[in-house]
């Protein structure tokens, strides 16, 4: 079969059966896996019939590759690509700068994942077991440049906001000096308006002289 022929997409709950079955032939726990569901990437054949799958777990910009499962792995070589191409545009579109994985198909070293060198293991999501043997790691993307750049974002943004507080606390120095100012003027006009009154008064009560 033409790897062309297999295609790689999400698992969904329709899937979980045969997930199942394919996690006892590897002997995986799958009342664990089973709560991971939405992880998992499968890769279906021509007839659309589910043949492998991977889970692809995040964490922040990382990603951890595992729990691999064919039924047939003759089948694999041909099928992994269309994973592995799924993969790498989940990674690219949630930004992740760094994918893990435990999986010793030498598919996955071809693909770049090198053993773990010294001053790496620390970059791993303290969540992951990091004493675990077996770990391979593939750099995407600069890790320090884009921590700086997210400093950078994070200051930008704090400034941003403190510039909107300065705005806004000005607007409101505005506002209460126009409000001030129209309460003035009213009151001037009220008491414009009640001492012309009032010498309306005084000074138009009586008939002229000579009436």
């Amino acid at each position: 079969m033409s790897s062309a022929q297999f295609q790689a997409r999400r698992a969904t709950v329709d899937d979980l059966p045969r997930l199942k079955q394919l996690w006892a032939l590897m002997r995986l726990p799958d009342g664990d896996l089973e709560r991971q569901l939405t992880d998992f990437q499968v890769v279906t054949d021509g007839t659309g019939m589910v043949v492998g799958g991977v889970a692809f777990q995040m964490n922040l910009r990382h990603a951890r590759i595992h729990s691999e499962s064919f039924e047939d792995f003759s089948l694999a070589e041909q099928a992994r690509p269309a994973l592995w191409s799924r993969i790498q545009n989940l990674a690219t579109n949630h930004g992740l700068v760094r994918l893990w994985t435990q999986e010793q198909s030498p598919f996955w070293s071809h693909t770049g994942f090198q053993p773990i060198a010294a001053g790496i293991l620390e970059k791993m999501p303290a969540n992951w077991d990091r004493t675990a043997k077996g770990w391979l790691s593939l750099k995407l993307k600069d890790e320090e440049t884009l921590a700086s750049l997210d400093k950078e974002f994070a200051l930008f943004v704090e400034s941003e906001k403190a510039q909107r507080g300065q705005l806004l606390d000005q607007a409101k120095i505005i506002k209460t000096i126009v409000v001030i100012g129209i309460s003035i003027v009213a009151l001037l006009f009220l008491g414009a308006r009640s001492w012309f009154m009032l010498k309306q008064r005084s000074g138009g009560g009586g008939l002229p002289p000579g009436s």
